[in-house]
Protein backbone atom coordinates (compact mmCIF):
# COMPACT_ATOMS: atom_id res chain seq x y z
CA UNK A 1 0.00 0.00 0.00
CA UNK A 2 1.26 3.64 -0.78
CA UNK A 3 0.48 5.22 2.28
CA UNK A 4 0.81 8.91 1.51
CA UNK A 5 -1.20 8.33 -1.40
CA UNK A 6 -3.97 6.26 0.28
CA UNK A 7 -3.65 8.99 2.87
CA UNK A 8 -4.84 11.68 0.82
CA UNK A 9 -7.44 9.70 -0.74
CA UNK A 10 -10.05 8.59 2.76
CA UNK A 11 -9.05 12.14 3.95
CA UNK A 12 -11.25 13.21 0.61
CA UNK A 13 -13.38 10.36 1.05
CA UNK A 14 -14.48 10.47 4.76
CA UNK A 15 -16.93 12.75 7.14
CA UNK A 16 -18.87 12.15 9.69
CA UNK A 17 -22.13 13.14 8.01
CA UNK A 18 -22.40 9.89 5.61
CA UNK A 19 -23.79 7.06 6.73
CA UNK A 20 -21.98 4.84 3.98
CA UNK A 21 -18.90 5.86 2.10
CA UNK A 22 -16.98 3.75 -0.77
CA UNK A 23 -13.14 3.65 -1.26
CA UNK A 24 -11.94 3.89 -4.92
CA UNK A 25 -10.97 1.37 -6.05
CA UNK A 26 -11.66 -1.05 -2.95
CA UNK A 27 -14.53 -3.63 -1.51
CA UNK A 28 -13.82 -2.04 1.78
CA UNK A 29 -16.63 0.59 2.79
CA UNK A 30 -16.67 2.88 5.31
CA UNK A 31 -20.05 2.90 8.07
CA UNK A 32 -21.25 5.38 10.66
CA UNK A 33 -22.93 3.86 13.53
CA UNK A 34 -24.82 5.99 15.57
CA UNK A 35 -23.98 5.12 19.62
CA UNK A 36 -25.46 6.79 22.59
CA UNK A 37 -23.81 6.55 25.80
CA UNK A 38 -25.98 5.07 28.49
CA UNK A 39 -23.17 5.50 31.44
CA UNK A 40 -24.88 6.54 34.67
CA UNK A 41 -22.50 9.76 35.17
CA UNK A 42 -23.88 11.08 38.77
CA UNK A 43 -21.22 9.01 40.41
CA UNK A 44 -18.09 9.60 37.58
CA UNK A 45 -18.71 13.09 35.56
CA UNK A 46 -17.63 16.11 36.43
CA UNK A 47 -21.72 18.07 36.66
CA UNK A 48 -20.42 20.41 33.85
CA UNK A 49 -20.00 17.48 31.99
CA UNK A 50 -23.46 15.74 31.64
CA UNK A 51 -24.66 19.16 29.92
CA UNK A 52 -22.38 17.86 26.74
CA UNK A 53 -24.68 16.45 24.29
CA UNK A 54 -21.77 15.22 21.84
CA UNK A 55 -20.37 12.83 24.17
CA UNK A 56 -23.53 11.03 25.33
CA UNK A 57 -24.60 10.35 21.04
CA UNK A 58 -22.22 10.18 18.19
CA UNK A 59 -21.68 8.08 15.56
CA UNK A 60 -17.94 5.97 15.03
CA UNK A 61 -17.18 4.86 12.03
CA UNK A 62 -16.88 0.72 10.78
CA UNK A 63 -14.67 -0.26 8.30
CA UNK A 64 -16.35 -3.24 6.30
CA UNK A 65 -13.86 -5.76 5.09
CA UNK A 66 -13.81 -7.57 1.39
CA UNK A 67 -15.80 -10.73 3.45
CA UNK A 68 -18.96 -9.66 4.79
CA UNK A 69 -19.00 -13.03 6.38
CA UNK A 70 -15.67 -12.69 8.61
CA UNK A 71 -16.13 -13.63 12.14
CA UNK A 72 -13.43 -10.68 13.03
CA UNK A 73 -13.69 -7.64 15.11
CA UNK A 74 -10.50 -5.15 15.19
CA UNK A 75 -11.43 -2.20 18.11
CA UNK A 76 -8.98 0.67 17.15
CA UNK A 77 -8.03 2.96 20.35
CA UNK A 78 -6.42 6.92 19.39
CA UNK A 79 -4.36 8.92 21.18
CA UNK A 80 -4.47 11.54 23.74
CA UNK A 81 -6.61 15.21 22.46
CA UNK A 82 -7.12 13.94 18.84
CA UNK A 83 -10.35 15.83 17.19
CA UNK A 84 -10.35 13.84 14.11
CA UNK A 85 -9.97 10.58 13.02
CA UNK A 86 -7.85 11.35 9.89
CA UNK A 87 -4.68 10.33 10.87
CA UNK A 88 -6.20 6.99 11.58
CA UNK A 89 -8.26 6.26 8.39
CA UNK A 90 -5.10 4.47 6.60
CA UNK A 91 -4.69 2.53 9.41
CA UNK A 92 -8.20 1.14 10.23
CA UNK A 93 -7.93 0.78 6.19
CA UNK A 94 -4.83 -1.19 6.47
CA UNK A 95 -5.58 -3.70 9.18
CA UNK A 96 -9.16 -4.20 7.34
CA UNK A 97 -7.57 -4.86 4.06
CA UNK A 98 -4.97 -7.53 5.59
CA UNK A 99 -6.55 -9.16 8.58
CA UNK A 100 -10.13 -9.59 6.58
CA UNK A 101 -11.50 -8.11 9.78
CA UNK A 102 -14.37 -5.77 10.63
CA UNK A 103 -12.34 -2.56 12.00
CA UNK A 104 -14.12 -0.08 14.65
CA UNK A 105 -12.68 3.37 15.60
CA UNK A 106 -14.13 4.13 19.07
CA UNK A 107 -14.10 7.63 20.20
CA UNK A 108 -12.62 8.05 23.63
CA UNK A 109 -15.31 10.05 26.06
CA UNK A 110 -14.61 13.85 25.19
CA UNK A 111 -12.37 13.47 21.84
CA UNK A 112 -13.08 13.33 18.10
CA UNK A 113 -16.82 13.96 17.80
CA UNK A 114 -17.74 13.34 21.67
CA UNK A 115 -16.64 16.71 21.71
CA UNK A 116 -18.22 20.50 20.91
CA UNK A 117 -16.61 21.47 17.61
CA UNK A 118 -15.74 24.96 18.97
CA UNK A 119 -12.93 22.82 20.76
CA UNK A 120 -10.79 22.17 17.75
CA UNK A 121 -11.34 25.62 16.66
CA UNK A 122 -8.45 28.21 17.22
CA UNK A 123 -10.65 31.46 16.48
CA UNK A 124 -13.41 30.00 19.42
CA UNK A 125 -10.37 28.97 21.85
CA UNK A 126 -7.94 32.08 21.83
CA UNK A 127 -9.79 33.89 24.49
CA UNK A 128 -9.45 30.93 26.82
CA UNK A 129 -5.55 30.52 25.66
CA UNK A 130 -5.38 34.28 26.63
CA UNK A 131 -7.51 34.00 29.74
CA UNK A 132 -5.14 30.95 31.41
CA UNK A 133 -2.10 32.93 30.61
CA UNK A 134 -3.12 35.96 31.80
CA UNK A 135 -3.88 34.54 34.82
CA UNK A 136 -1.18 31.61 35.62
CA UNK A 137 1.25 33.00 33.33
CA UNK A 138 3.29 31.90 30.40
CA UNK A 139 3.08 28.23 30.50
CA UNK A 140 4.99 25.88 28.04
CA UNK A 141 3.61 23.78 25.21
CA UNK A 142 0.24 26.09 25.46
CA UNK A 143 -0.95 25.75 22.31
CA UNK A 144 -4.93 26.43 20.57
CA UNK A 145 -4.41 22.76 19.83
CA UNK A 146 -4.60 21.52 23.32
CA UNK A 147 -6.26 24.40 25.50
CA UNK A 148 -9.46 22.68 25.81
CA UNK A 149 -8.08 19.88 27.54
CA UNK A 150 -5.38 21.32 29.05
CA UNK A 151 -8.50 23.33 31.20
CA UNK A 152 -10.46 20.89 31.88
CA UNK A 153 -7.65 18.67 33.24
CA UNK A 154 -6.07 21.52 35.43
CA UNK A 155 -9.86 22.02 36.94
CA UNK A 156 -10.45 18.40 37.71
CA UNK A 157 -7.44 16.00 36.98
CA UNK A 158 -10.34 12.76 37.80
CA UNK A 159 -11.52 13.80 34.15
CA UNK A 160 -9.02 11.37 33.07
CA UNK A 161 -9.81 8.37 35.08
CA UNK A 162 -13.47 8.93 34.74
CA UNK A 163 -13.12 9.65 30.43
CA UNK A 164 -11.86 6.11 30.67
CA UNK A 165 -14.50 4.56 32.35
CA UNK A 166 -17.26 5.86 30.52
CA UNK A 167 -15.12 4.97 27.29
CA UNK A 168 -14.49 1.08 28.72
CA UNK A 169 -18.18 0.74 29.45
CA UNK A 170 -18.81 1.76 26.00
CA UNK A 171 -17.04 -0.47 24.92
CA UNK A 172 -18.14 -3.45 27.23
CA UNK A 173 -21.59 -2.18 25.42
CA UNK A 174 -20.89 -1.85 21.67
CA UNK A 175 -19.24 -5.15 22.15
CA UNK A 176 -21.45 -7.00 23.77
CA UNK A 177 -24.25 -6.18 21.42
CA UNK A 178 -22.07 -7.73 19.03
CA UNK A 179 -21.13 -11.27 21.09
CA UNK A 180 -25.21 -10.97 20.79
CA UNK A 181 -25.58 -10.58 17.47
CA UNK A 182 -27.34 -7.05 17.50
CA UNK A 183 -25.13 -4.93 15.54
CA UNK A 184 -26.58 -3.17 12.00
CA UNK A 185 -23.10 -3.99 10.08
CA UNK A 186 -20.76 -6.68 12.17
CA UNK A 187 -22.06 -10.64 12.05
CA UNK A 188 -22.80 -11.94 15.79
CA UNK A 189 -18.91 -13.02 16.75
CA UNK A 190 -16.97 -12.49 20.06
CA UNK A 191 -13.28 -12.89 18.27
CA UNK A 192 -12.73 -9.31 19.49
CA UNK A 193 -8.56 -8.11 18.86
CA UNK A 194 -7.15 -4.50 19.78
CA UNK A 195 -5.01 -1.90 18.12
CA UNK A 196 -3.87 0.81 20.23
CA UNK A 197 -1.92 3.69 19.91
CA UNK A 198 -0.40 6.62 22.63
CA UNK A 199 -3.12 6.52 25.76
CA UNK A 200 -5.27 4.63 23.64
CA UNK A 201 -2.70 1.19 24.88
CA UNK A 202 -3.25 2.68 28.21
CA UNK A 203 -6.80 1.95 28.17
CA UNK A 204 -6.27 -1.02 26.12
CA UNK A 205 -4.01 -2.68 28.71
CA UNK A 206 -6.44 -1.91 31.60
CA UNK A 207 -9.62 -3.71 29.49
CA UNK A 208 -7.29 -6.62 28.94
CA UNK A 209 -6.73 -6.92 32.57
CA UNK A 210 -10.10 -6.38 33.61
CA UNK A 211 -11.54 -8.22 31.05
CA UNK A 212 -15.19 -6.85 31.85
CA UNK A 213 -18.14 -9.59 30.87
CA UNK A 214 -15.21 -11.75 29.89
CA UNK A 215 -15.38 -10.10 26.29
CA UNK A 216 -11.43 -9.95 26.32
CA UNK A 217 -10.15 -13.65 27.32
CA UNK A 218 -8.78 -14.53 23.94
CA UNK A 219 -8.29 -10.84 22.76
CA UNK A 220 -4.94 -9.96 20.96
CA UNK A 221 -3.72 -6.96 22.01
CA UNK A 222 -0.75 -4.99 19.59
CA UNK A 223 0.30 -1.31 20.81
CA UNK A 224 1.94 1.10 18.52
CA UNK A 225 3.86 4.14 21.20
CA UNK A 226 2.35 2.76 24.06
CA UNK A 227 1.91 0.45 26.43
CA UNK A 228 3.82 2.09 29.59
CA UNK A 229 2.65 2.96 33.26
CA UNK A 230 1.69 6.39 33.73
CA UNK A 231 4.52 7.54 35.86
CA UNK A 232 6.63 6.94 32.52
CA UNK A 233 4.82 9.39 30.01
CA UNK A 234 5.36 12.86 29.53
CA UNK A 235 2.47 14.15 28.32
CA UNK A 236 3.33 17.78 28.22
CA UNK A 237 2.84 18.86 24.13
CA UNK A 238 1.42 21.52 21.89
CA UNK A 239 -0.93 18.85 20.84
CA UNK A 240 -1.67 16.77 23.63
CA UNK A 241 -1.66 19.22 27.43
CA UNK A 242 0.38 22.04 28.13
CA UNK A 243 3.18 21.68 30.71
CA UNK A 244 0.70 22.79 34.33
CA UNK A 245 -1.92 21.11 32.77
CA UNK A 246 0.59 17.75 33.29
CA UNK A 247 1.97 18.50 36.41
CA UNK A 248 -1.58 18.69 37.72
CA UNK A 249 -2.26 15.42 36.38
CA UNK A 250 1.21 13.93 36.96
CA UNK A 251 0.93 15.06 40.93
CA UNK A 252 -2.71 14.05 41.70
CA UNK A 253 -2.62 10.55 40.43
CA UNK A 254 1.17 10.02 41.60
CA UNK A 255 0.76 11.55 44.90
CA UNK A 256 -3.25 12.00 46.06
CA UNK A 257 -5.13 9.81 44.10
CA UNK A 258 -4.42 6.68 46.51
CA UNK A 259 -5.71 9.42 49.50
CA UNK A 260 -9.21 9.93 47.87
CA UNK A 261 -9.84 6.16 48.02
CA UNK A 262 -11.69 6.48 51.49
CA UNK A 263 -15.51 6.28 52.48
CA UNK A 264 -17.96 4.37 51.14
CA UNK A 265 -19.58 5.16 47.43
CA UNK A 266 -19.79 3.85 44.17
CA UNK A 267 -16.30 5.38 43.06
CA UNK A 268 -14.74 4.13 45.65
CA UNK A 269 -16.10 0.85 45.51
CA UNK A 270 -15.23 0.28 41.86
CA UNK A 271 -11.35 1.32 42.16
CA UNK A 272 -10.92 -1.29 45.29
CA UNK A 273 -13.18 -3.83 44.78
CA UNK A 274 -13.97 -4.11 40.74
CA UNK A 275 -10.88 -6.09 38.51
CA UNK A 276 -10.60 -3.02 35.99
CA UNK A 277 -10.42 -0.98 38.69
CA UNK A 278 -7.51 -2.49 40.13
CA UNK A 279 -6.52 -2.33 36.77
CA UNK A 280 -6.44 1.08 36.32
CA UNK A 281 -4.64 1.70 39.65
CA UNK A 282 -2.01 -0.50 39.24
CA UNK A 283 -0.76 0.94 35.72
CA UNK A 284 -0.24 4.61 37.03
CA UNK A 285 2.90 3.40 38.56
CA UNK A 286 5.18 0.28 38.60
CA UNK A 287 5.01 0.41 42.43
CA UNK A 288 1.42 0.44 42.99
CA UNK A 289 -0.15 -2.84 43.13
CA UNK A 290 2.68 -4.22 41.49
CA UNK A 291 2.54 -8.20 42.08
CA UNK A 292 -1.47 -7.94 41.14
CA UNK A 293 -0.25 -6.06 37.74
CA UNK A 294 2.95 -8.34 37.05
CA UNK A 295 0.67 -12.00 37.92
CA UNK A 296 -1.99 -10.51 35.35
CA UNK A 297 0.42 -9.38 32.36
CA UNK A 298 2.47 -12.31 32.74
CA UNK A 299 -0.87 -14.46 31.82
CA UNK A 300 -1.53 -12.39 29.27
CA UNK A 301 2.04 -12.44 27.88
CA UNK A 302 1.29 -13.97 24.45
CA UNK A 303 -1.39 -11.72 23.66
CA UNK A 304 0.28 -8.44 24.08
CA UNK A 305 3.09 -6.88 21.37
CA UNK A 306 4.33 -3.33 21.21
CA UNK A 307 6.45 -1.23 19.22
CA UNK A 308 7.69 1.81 20.62
CA UNK A 309 9.83 4.19 18.83
CA UNK A 310 13.40 5.49 20.17
CA UNK A 311 12.74 8.92 19.68
CA UNK A 312 9.10 9.14 21.29
CA UNK A 313 9.08 11.65 23.99
CA UNK A 314 5.95 11.19 24.97
CA UNK A 315 6.06 7.44 26.01
CA UNK A 316 9.66 6.71 25.67
CA UNK A 317 10.64 3.62 24.96
CA UNK A 318 12.08 2.85 28.22
CA UNK A 319 8.73 3.34 30.32
CA UNK A 320 7.24 0.46 27.78
CA UNK A 321 10.29 -1.94 28.11
CA UNK A 322 10.15 -1.22 32.13
CA UNK A 323 6.18 -2.08 31.84
CA UNK A 324 6.58 -5.03 29.89
CA UNK A 325 9.92 -6.10 29.33
CA UNK A 326 10.37 -8.25 32.44
CA UNK A 327 7.93 -10.55 31.17
CA UNK A 328 8.61 -13.93 30.33
CA UNK A 329 8.36 -14.07 26.97
CA UNK A 330 11.01 -12.80 24.70
CA UNK A 331 10.24 -9.82 21.92
CA UNK A 332 7.45 -8.27 23.64
CA UNK A 333 8.74 -5.63 23.04
CA UNK A 334 10.50 -3.93 19.75
CA UNK A 335 12.31 -0.70 19.70
CA UNK A 336 12.28 1.04 16.22
CA UNK A 337 13.78 4.20 14.92
CA UNK A 338 12.22 5.20 11.75
CA UNK A 339 14.59 7.29 9.25
CA UNK A 340 12.89 10.58 8.81
CA UNK A 341 11.71 13.30 10.90
CA UNK A 342 9.11 12.00 13.40
CA UNK A 343 7.01 12.51 16.52
CA UNK A 344 4.97 11.03 18.84
CA UNK A 345 2.02 12.53 17.78
CA UNK A 346 3.19 11.98 14.07
CA UNK A 347 5.14 8.64 13.23
CA UNK A 348 3.95 8.85 9.47
CA UNK A 349 3.92 12.88 8.28
CA UNK A 350 2.76 13.58 4.71
CA UNK A 351 5.32 14.49 2.97
CA UNK A 352 5.23 16.32 -0.39
CA UNK A 353 8.95 15.07 -1.46
CA UNK A 354 10.56 11.77 -2.18
CA UNK A 355 10.87 11.07 1.57
CA UNK A 356 7.07 9.99 1.12
CA UNK A 357 8.63 6.88 0.21
CA UNK A 358 10.47 6.26 3.29
CA UNK A 359 7.41 6.74 5.19
CA UNK A 360 4.88 4.26 3.16
CA UNK A 361 7.97 1.48 3.55
CA UNK A 362 8.03 2.24 6.76
CA UNK A 363 4.11 2.44 7.67
CA UNK A 364 3.97 -0.78 5.68
CA UNK A 365 6.97 -2.20 8.13
CA UNK A 366 4.73 -1.49 11.04
CA UNK A 367 1.13 -2.49 10.19
CA UNK A 368 2.42 -5.67 8.40
CA UNK A 369 3.48 -6.70 11.67
CA UNK A 370 0.11 -5.55 13.05
CA UNK A 371 -1.55 -7.68 11.22
CA UNK A 372 0.32 -10.86 11.25
CA UNK A 373 -0.20 -11.34 14.90
CA UNK A 374 -4.16 -9.72 15.07
CA UNK A 375 -5.16 -11.54 11.59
Amino acid sequence: MEYTKTFNELKSVFTDENRIMSIPDSDIKIHNILFRSDVPLKEFSNQNDTLIAENRSFSYPVFTPRNLKSDKVILLLHGLNERSWVKYLVWAYYLAQYTDSYIILFPISFHINRSPSSWKDPRAMVHFMKDRNSSLGEINMSSFANIALSNRLTEDPMRFFKSGYQTSTDIVKLLSCIRNGEHEVIPQTANFNIFAYSIGAFLAEIILMGNPEKLFSESKLFMFCGGSVFSNMQGSSKLIMDSLAFHRVFTYYLYDFEKTLTGNNPLVDFLQTSQIGMAFRSMIDLGRLKTFRENILNKLRDQIHSISLMKDSVIPCKGVISTLGGLNKKNIVDIWDLPYSYTHENPFPVFDSPLSKKVDYWFERVFSEASLFLA
